[in-house]
């Protein structure tokens, strides 16, 4: 492949070289610039910062006139470290903006400048300093694409000092100002973290809306690795890729982030089949894998969350969605409850047969749900009060509690809708262990939810069970049953006709 040729893959490669050819190797003698800088720094010590900085500059000039790169990176390392060791934090700022818009300034002595300048942020003496020096390199990295990823980073800094007064609303005021997934050179898990970071703050400020926005940024599919997306490769605007900020979780941790945020998001609305969903993804991850404890735990909570969720058909999703989650989510119950074998039952220790104990307790909570008999609220109760209140942070309300009553009932309905054409309320307010009005109430919000299709009388206190169809197919079957009786009634008209003609016929002989 030529190098004239234009793809991505070489577009970065194109502009080193134009850089190359526009440096004039030589012009600068990098033995006498070291030489010179060295000698410019011990005069620092010695006291005279400000005669060491003015010859420093002089020599960050002659590398710049010459743009001779490396000579005039070196130079303007050596102008902030002297300022940094002066410990004028003030003078630090100014030589790091003068230097950044010094006429025909060469961007990657920009870039070195801004970089430089951050590593100083840890040694601060206080917050006020700190903020200053990062609003200083702001201002310096505005507008600027090559610098783009450093102002990131700094934003970020920002609002964690924010954060840290408690000022919640504007530290996620400052960060979503950044728009970190059109970067091009910066990590995918840099990315990651930065737009979850977003989110976390939106749902510390209780701005579920954007928070959601924020979220459908990231796809399920980005915490897969694949090709050309590590360090050091080759982006989709032609710069190499540069590897994340130190600190950066991996993949597999930003999913588990990533899933914990949504289910904050999805709890907020007490969407459970999508909190469901959140804990079932999460089985993925290796840490949840690895910890039979931490499995045996989200497998319990997933449990009682597909219990929690409508048993019909929502906006959210179809009756469908929620039998696979709970035959997946029995499945992983079975395999981890019959992990080791009958032969290891006695070698097992407190913790692992604890964990099975609450495996088998979910598992049997997801078969009494799924199968066909009614689970009378007293019994249920009973069995299963201790484990629901083990999950304190789950049953956190009233409502939640109130919930589970209600799909109990639910359910309990569905199958007499299933299997019974007429009941009396009596009957079924009996069976659901509640109250008359109650009953009416939950059959007659599942009506209107079209969960089942039912009439209820209440002058005789009988509920009718199936549809009556719409008024077309009423009127399609009054048609049909009509032209049945029409032709049965032809049909017999012509066999007396014949049965007549047979016997006259007969008495005529």
């Amino acid at each position: 492949m030529s190098v004239s040729e234009f793809t991505v893959s070489n577009i970065a490669l194109s502009e080193d070289i134009r850089e190359e050819k526009k440096s004039k190797h030589g012009a600068i003698d990098m033995a006498k610039l070291r030489s010179d800088i060295e000698t410019l720094k011990q005069k620092a010590k010695a006291g005279n910062v400000n005669e060491a900085l003015e010859g420093l500059l002089n020599l960050e000039k002659m590398g710049r006139l010459a743009e001779d790169i490396t000579a005039t990176k070196a130079s303007c390392i050596a102008v902030l470290e002297v300022s940094f060791e002066s410990g004028n934090w003030k003078l630090l700022e100014e030589n790091v903006s003068l230097l950044s818009k010094r006429r025909s300034q060469l961007k990657q002595a920009i870039q070195v400048c801004v970089r430089q300048t951050m590593s100083y942020l840890d040694a601060c003496p206080d917050k006020d300093t700190r903020m200053s020096l990062i609003k200083t390199l702001q201002s310096v990295t505005e507008g600027k694409i090559f610098v783009e990823i450093e102002r990131a980073r700094l934003t970020r800094q920002l609002a964690a000092i924010h954060e840290s007064d408690g000022n919640v609303a504007a530290a996620a005021e400052v960060l979503q100002e950044v728009a970190v997934e059109t970067f091009g050179a910066m990590a995918k898990s840099e990315k990651i973290a930065f737009i979850l970071e977003q989110v976390r703050l939106c749902l510390a400020k209780g701005d579920y809306t954007r928070a959601q926005i924020l979220s459908r940024k990231v796809s399920p599919r980005a915490f897969v690795e694949r090709k050309g997306e590590q360090s050091g490769d080759v982006g989709i605007e032609g710069t190499a890729i540069e590897p994340p900020a130190a600190g950066t979780p991996s993949l597999d941790e930003l999913k588990l982030r990533y899933y914990q945020l949504l289910y904050q998001y999805f709890a907020h609305e007490n969407n459970y089949l999508e909190m469901a969903r959140c804990y079932r993804a999460t089985l993925e991850v290796s840490s949840i894998r690895e910890d039979p404890t931490v499995e045996a735990a989200t497998l319990r909570r997933l449990s009682w969350l597909l219990v929690l969720a409508p048993p019909y058909d929502t906006p959210e999703g179809t009756s469908a969605d929620r039998l696979a989650l709970v035959a997946a989510t029995r499945a992983e119950n079975l395999m981890m409850q019959g992990g080791g074998g009958e032969g290891d039952q006695g070698d097992q220790g407190p913790e692992t047969r604890s964990n099975k104990g609450l495996v088998a307790s979910s598992a049997a909570l997801l078969d009494l749900i799924s199968g066909g008999e009614i689970i009378r609220w007293g019994l249920f109760e009973a069995q299963f009060k201790d484990d629901w209140i083990r999950e304190v942070d789950l049953f956190d309300s009233p409502k939640r509690a109130e919930d589970l009553r209600l799909r109990i009932d639910e359910h309990n309905v569905m199958l007499v809708a299933k299997y019974y054409q007429r009941i009396h309320m009596a009957r079924l307010t009996e069976i659901l262990g509640s109250t008359a009005a109650d009953t009416e109430k939950i059959v007659s919000a599942l009506a209107v939810k079209r969960a089942v299709k039912v009439k209820i009388d209440r002058v005789s206190g009988i509920a009718v069970f199936g549809s009556t169809g719409s008024t077309e197919s009423l009127l399609d079957e009054w048609s049909k049953n009509t032209a049945k009786l029409l032709d049965l009634v032809e049909r017999t008209s012509q066999q007396m006709n014949k049965e007549m003609a047979v016997h006259k016929a007969a008495l005529k002989a």
